[in-house]
């Protein structure tokens, strides 16, 4: 095997967070139309048109780096995802369902933050400055999106889940 450089993981991990938001892109429907909380779904319903962006930018990382856009199967989100339906399937029709929700929701926004900020470094490290700043641009959107929902989790579906 020839030897592995950072770009080639740059390049790895970027097909993997491809790949992840467009699995995301499936999901957030799914995860509106089962939540009972008109905010949390309107919630998931930006953050699904956020993350056309997000997918968006990601492409024009791909543009960049004179590649097509291409995914490479991320088993972790595919866990994540999975995580969440089981809980649409086991709390469906309960006070817990918005709760396990957003905890399924900000499992997916940890993930998200963490390869942004990752692939954000590297980029800056291979002198890919407009890649790095699309990264934290993302990253700065994934933040909030995980405020949103620990703030909403805080002041109402954790109270109703009690």
């Amino acid at each position: 095997m020839a030897d592995r450089q950072l770009d080639d993981l740059f390049l790895d991990t970027l097909k993997d967070i491809y790949y992840a938001e467009r699995q995301i892109l499936k999901a957030l429907p799914k995860m509106a139309k089962a939540a009972q909380s008109a905010e949390l779904k309107a919630g998931f319903e930006q953050h699904r048109n956020e993350t056309e962006v997000h997918v968006e930018r990601l492409e024009q990382v791909f543009e960049m780096l004179g590649k097509a856009p291409r995914g490479k199967t991320c088993d972790a989100i595919l866990g994540i995802i999975e995580e969440g339906k089981e809980i649409m399937d086991e709390f469906k029709g309960t006070s817990a369902l918005d709760a396990g929700l957003v905890s399924s929701a900000q499992a997916v926004e940890h993930y998200e933050m963490a390869r942004y900020g990752t692939l954000a470094t590297w980029a800056k490290q291979l002198g890919h400055k407009d890649a790095m700043n699309l990264f934290l641009q993302t990253l700065k959107e994934e933040e909030a999106t995980d405020a949103k929902l620990s703030s909403l989790a805080k002041s109402s579906v954790n109270l109703k889940a009690a």
